[in-house]
């Protein structure tokens, strides 16, 4: 099927509501026209066109820079729903809900850290366990699980992980109110009780990175970003097995609730119910159940990353300015009020695989970030880059103060596979400077940067459309794949 697109300026397209006659609001794309051709070489463009069709949606659908196919919504989507007259779909949020980044920043330096840069990856490869279903050595009982979740990232601040300050500079504190355990099977339970400070496979992975550019030296400064060739470490994982759980449980529940409730839908993954029944209310609950479980899973990994850099300099954490600069949420549904046409509406945005990124002002923001914006990181691959980008008052207005989360993929896992060997991968990253652990070869593989759209463009188009603004970007010197 060919989708009508028309382009508004160089970063902004559009699919007019006439071209289906079921869509309540238009499609609305941001990508220059090399990220665009790409969106349309997979079902990207479809499943806006879907999500336009979904009762209660609010002004457009979106798809940001990174987009590309995902289950229901693309990797890249946002969408805001209606409190009173939308609905809630777990294809809006994913699988992984609450997969997430934080960046933590260090008064170290690349040339400090150079000499001890295998020695510290192997420290943090042997505290974090990495890989498809690999477990922890915490092992919970479901009554402590449960007290964990309900009580967000201050239930592991409280058990020795982490510094009391950590959760003023995180998304929602580091906790989601509405979450209630009772709402969670026992099977995302039993999952969940074993891999609490665990990395997972995938795209995850850790990063140690050195500053490599400084574009708005008063954001970073505020940040405690201080110039090319600081040490900092990015931690991107999610709420693995127990998030994964949930979502498969809800979207069987959604699958029954779209006939009770007599909704149509273009696509069976974007099975949905309304945002005031019981089965909404229901997966919400639940939904924040996992957003804490991957707040409290980085923050247990944040700590050991500390460990291992205490054990490999002989210095203690906070010696070595080891603070959290920010962490936030990549898959999620969240209640936020939004000015539309001029008026305040409370809504749901569900974004998947997208970044908040709220302007300056925004009482959700820590005291000390609320003059400048909320940051927004946006995660590169093993050998390329990740961004600091912060909120602007532009996005508020149009996507929802929502930005690009990623680099996003354009080749499968398996045509990745057929295409790079993991010793080639490995020979050279090295060549560039950079240690690489992994958990396979075949994770090396899957994840070669070849494999992800290029994420400086990503970054180029978020801070030139005003939706996400440059403060930093930074290279990786070591890596830790699951």
């Amino acid at each position: 099927m060919t989708i009508p697109i028309n382009r508004l300026d160089d970063l902004v397209w559009e699919i007019p509501m006439d071209h289906d006659p079921r869509m309540r609001v238009p499609g609305r794309i941001y990508a220059d026209q090399e990220l665009l051709r790409m969106m349309r070489r997979d079902q990207t463009l479809i499943q806006c066109v879907n999500i336009a069709q979904l009762p209660g949606i609010l002004k457009y659908a979106i798809t940001l820079p990174d987009g590309h196919q995902g289950y229901g919504f693309p990797i890249g989507g946002v969408a805001a729903f209606d409190a009173e007259e939308g609905i809630i779909t777990p294809g809006g949020v994913g699988y992984d809900i609450n997969c997430g980044v934080r960046l933590m920043r260090t008064d170290l330096t690349y040339e400090e850290v150079r000499p001890r840069l295998a020695e510290l990856i192997d420290r943090v490869f042997r505290l974090v366990p990495c890989g498809v279903g690999v477990g922890s050595d915490i092992r919970l009982s479901t009554r402590e699980l449960d007290n964990a979740v309900v009580e967000g990232v201050d239930w592991a601040i409280g058990r020795g992980y982490g510094w009391p300050g950590d959760s003023e500079h995180m998304e929602e504190g580091g906790r989601m109110k509405e979450a209630n355990p009772d709402k969670v099977s026992d099977r995302a339970k039993q999952r969940g009780s074993r891999q609490l400070g665990t990395l997972g496979a995938g795209n995850h992975f850790l990063e140690i990175a050195r500053v490599k550019a400084v574009y708005d030296e008063a954001a970073a400064k505020t940040f405690g970003i201080t110039g090319p060739d600081q040490i900092v470490v990015w931690i991107h994982t999610g709420s693995r097995g127990y998030g994964h759980q949930i979502a498969s449980d809800y979207i069987r529940v959604m699958d029954r609730a779209v006939g009770k409730y007599g909704i149509r839908i273009p696509s069976r993954e974007l099975g949905c119910a309304p945002l005031k029944s019981r089965e909404a209310e229901d997966y919400y609950q639940a939904m924040s159940c996992a957003v804490n479980w991957a707040f409290i899973n980085r923050h247990i990994i944040m700590h050991q990353v500390r460990r291992a850099f205490e054990e490999t300099f002989n210095r203690s954490a906070d010696e070595m300015g080891m603070s959290l600069v920010y962490g936030m949420t990549h898959n999620t549904a969240k209640r936020e009020e939004h000015i539309i046409d001029g008026r305040r509406v409370r809504t749901v945005v569900h974004r998947k695989g997208a970044a908040r990124a709220f302007g300056p002002g925004r009482e959700d923001l820590p005291d000390d970030y609320r003059g400048v914006g909320q940051p927004v990181l946006l995660v590169g691959t093993m050998g390329t880059a990740s961004y600091l980008l912060v909120g602007t008052e532009r996005g508020e207005e149009i996507s929802f103060a929502s930005t690009a989360h990623g680099a996003g993929r354009v080749m499968s896992r398996t045509g990745a596979r057929k295409r790079f060997t993991a010793r080639g991968i490995v020979s050279a990253l090295k060549r560039r400077g950079i240690v690489v652990r992994a958990a396979s070869g075949r994770v090396i593989e899957e994840e070669s940067p070849e494999s992800y759209k290029d994420i400086h463009r990503v970054a180029d188009v978020s801070h030139r459309l005003g939706i996400g603004r440059k403060v930093m970007m930074s290279v990786p010197v070591a890596v830790a794949k699951g």
